[in-house]
């Protein structure tokens, strides 16, 4: 990520670009610009210069592989507080596939957040972000319970002529 791919002003957003050099705009959360900010004005970075945000000990771009130790560092100091973390494989994909199931739990809709995450599919978008049991038990609350069928049979048990049809099958 370049300085010039931030926009920290609303509408706050990241320009990246993916599989095939393909462009696209990544809106930011405002909590996410404050910080971007507050991290280029300490190092200093100027928006419009083509220098990376994040860098490495040696002033180099940050890898993957950088963002990965960084990570694994502070999931060990995190598990000193949360022993289960200690077991978990989290890597910097995690981080998108929480962010995507957080926004599913939010409502999002699946369609809106293959597009944030840049998927040309949903299809691709459903191999990842699972719906969970609370999610599920969310879905089957707000869902209108189904009327018994004990209280008015429905219309097509009156009519003879559906039945006669059905015994003929």
């Amino acid at each position: 990520m370049r300085a010039s791919d931030l926009q920290l002003t609303k509408p706050y957003q990241l320009r990246l670009i993916g599989k095939g050099r393909k462009v696209r705009w990544c809106p930011l959360w405002p909590q996410t610009a404050q910080l971007l900010r507050a991290w280029c004005v300490e190092r200093p970075l100027d928006l419009r210069a083509d220098a990376p945000v994040f860098v490495n000990q040696r002033g180099l771009p940050l890898s993957r592989f950088g963002v990965r130790f960084i990570l694994a560092k502070h999931v060990r100091q995190a598990a000193q507080h949360q022993p289960g973390l200690a077991s978990k494989k989290l890597h910097p994909h995690s981080l998108r596939h929480s962010t995507a199931v957080h926004l599913l739990k939010s409502g999002v809709d699946l369609v809106t957040i293959a597009h944030w995450l840049g998927h040309a599919s949903v299809n691709t978008t459903n191999r990842y972000v699972t719906v969970d049991l609370e999610l599920k038990r969310k879905a089957l609350a707000r869902a209108a319970p189904l009327e018994s069928s004990r209280s008015s049979p429905a219309s097509w048990r009156r009519d003879p002529s559906v039945l006669e049809w059905l015994e003929a099958l």
